[in-house]
């Protein structure tokens, strides 16, 4: 949930974690609270619920997350709890690292293959996304999915680069029955 609200709290966070130095120690942190909250749906539903008070879920969030994240995070989840707003957390890491990534130069690129990718095979898929993008710093993320049975499907940003056997396969289909 991409809010407009989140999008202008992880804005104010990022200016002030760059003009206190802790751009990256935060990022690192949005990370952590993103992946735990994608993760755990319950969690999900205790920030998003109306029922359960501002304070018990800061009290959670707190408990959660102490030693994990940086004072600097922990007082994102006061601010938060005292707006009546920790239903946001989800959106606003999320998006705090779209900023991070836009403003360091950094593109995530997702290949889908049947099998995980050795290395020799994420250097050349690296490769090709650079291509792609120019001299971006990429972030490979690797996803699988048994169906391609072969090759890979590279997404950056707009651009798909698909070269699974599956979609040959389609393509060979579709020539012998149009000819």
């Amino acid at each position: 949930m991409n809010t407009r609200a989140a999008n202008r709290y992880a804005k104010a966070l990022i200016e002030l974690a760059s003009q206190t130095g802790l751009e990256d120690a935060i990022q690192k942190d949005m990370g952590t609270i993103f992946e735990t909250l994608q993760s755990n749906k319950e969690l999900q539903n205790v920030l998003n619920s109306p029922i359960i008070k501002i304070s018990d879920k800061k009290a959670i969030v707190d408990k959660i997350f102490e030693g994990k994240v940086n004072p600097f995070t922990i007082k994102l989840f006061g601010l938060l709890a005292e707006n009546k707003r920790m239903d946001l957390l989800q959106s606003i890491s999320g998006q705090y690292n779209v900023l991070y990534n836009d403003k360091k130069g950094i593109v995530k690129a997702i290949v889908t293959s049947a099998v995980p990718l050795d290395d020799n095979m994420k250097t050349k898929v690296l490769a090709k996304a650079k291509e792609l993008v120019g001299s971006k710093t990429i972030i490979l993320e690797n996803k699988i999915d048994p169906s391609l049975i072969g090759g890979f499907v590279l997404r950056v940003g707009d651009v798909q680069v698909d070269a699974s056997i599956t979609t040959q396969l389609k393509k060979l289909k579709r020539d012998m029955i149009e000819n």
